[in-house]
């Protein structure tokens, strides 16, 4: 069964386009990540699936479901803010209970929901502490756990984890994918982050200015983009770009070759002057200039590469991209 649909999308703030006739499935249990730059229109498309915004045009059905008329509270949703948006004056217990107070719960089926999202999440030793008393990724894990009491039809994430510094994103991203495993729910994850997509994603969707630029799973993104655009947004260190000349092809399409597959060689054809050298422990990316194209190596293993030497890099002929004048992917 299909989780969501969106049909034909069109959204508008006067006469200026933001959602361009998006088109896009999510099925039951199925993590689907929103990835694109900012502006691209991902939160407001987002926004349109929770009823935070009305739609220009087109459908939205939740479960089968049309909504377009649904207000937000009645479509069967729970949105996670990249802002916590906790009550301060309420305890971990309080806040993660509220909206089944609301909804006219009763005790016990609110203390039952609330006692197994909290032990889902870890928060069982928080539940009498206040927001101020907790770690950022604490107060988003309340959140997220004020989500799941709701039982919804379906998840949304905005961000959730902008907030918060590089070693607890990666933890909380650990728990999302747990939980989703745990729930088989079906998700929404909005997020400008590669990473985050191409490591959470059942299915990933590329926008590009209010358009969608493709659609599928991480690897079938990373390894057959339908573009230039998607190619060098998937993957970090990014894609490499530079004219097929320089490579002895012909002169009017860009070549694309991802640092991985770049590879110290000392006939290479690939010749560059070093200009940075980044020193990871296990990889080391050699950052070069190739006549006035900057490439980047992602070298497996430690390298005695230094700044201001000439290197060469060969490649292997079936891991390298083609694409035309217009960004367009060549077989």
């Amino acid at each position: 069964m299909t989780a969501l649909t969106l049909q034909n999308v069109n959204k508008s703030f006067g006469t200026v386009e933001v959602l361009k006739d998006i088109n896009i499935d999510v099925d039951e249990g199925e993590f689907v990540v929103f990835v694109g730059p900012s502006g691209c229109g991902k939160s407001t498309l987002l926004r349109v699936i929770a009823g935070l915004e009305d739609v220009t045009s087109g459908e939205v059905r939740i479960g089968g479901e049309l909504m377009n008329l649904t207000p937000p509270s009645k479509r069967g949703i729970a949105m996670v803010f990249q802002s916590y948006a906790l009550y301060p004056h309420l305890n971990v217990r309080k806040n993660m209970s509220l909206a089944l107070k609301q909804e006219g719960q009763s005790r016990q089926v609110i203390d039952e929901r609330v006692k197994r999202a909290s032990k889902m999440l870890n928060l069982e030793p928080y539940l009498d502490r206040y927001p101020s008393e907790l770690s950022g990724g604490q107060r988003q894990r309340v959140a997220i756990g004020r989500a799941i009491v709701r039982e919804p039809k379906l998840f949304l994430f905005d961000e959730p984890l902008s907030n918060l510094d590089a070693a607890l994103r990666m933890n909380t991203r650990l728990e999302i994918a747990n939980l989703h495993r745990q729930l088989d729910a079906s998700m929404i994850y909005v997020t400008h982050d590669q990473t985050e997509a191409m490591t959470l994603a059942d299915k990933i969707v590329v926008l590009r200015d209010g358009r969608v630029e493709q659609v599928g799973s991480p690897m079938e993104l990373y390894n057959n983009p339908a573009n230039q655009f998607v190619a060098g947004f998937l993957g970090a260190p990014s894609m490499n770009f530079f004219p097929a000349s320089m490579i002895g092809e012909s002169s009017d399409i860009t070549t694309g070759i991802r640092p991985e597959d770049l590879f110290l060689s000392d006939d290479g054809p690939v010749v560059a002057n070093v200009t940075h050298v980044e020193h990871l422990g296990g990889d080391t990316n050699v950052i070069a200039m190739m006549q006035d194209h900057q490439i980047t190596a992602r070298l497996f293993g430690q390298h005695q590469v230094e700044a201001g030497q000439s290197i060469r890099f060969g490649y292997s002929p079936g891991r390298v991209y083609r694409f035309d004048a217009q960004g367009a992917r060549l077989a």
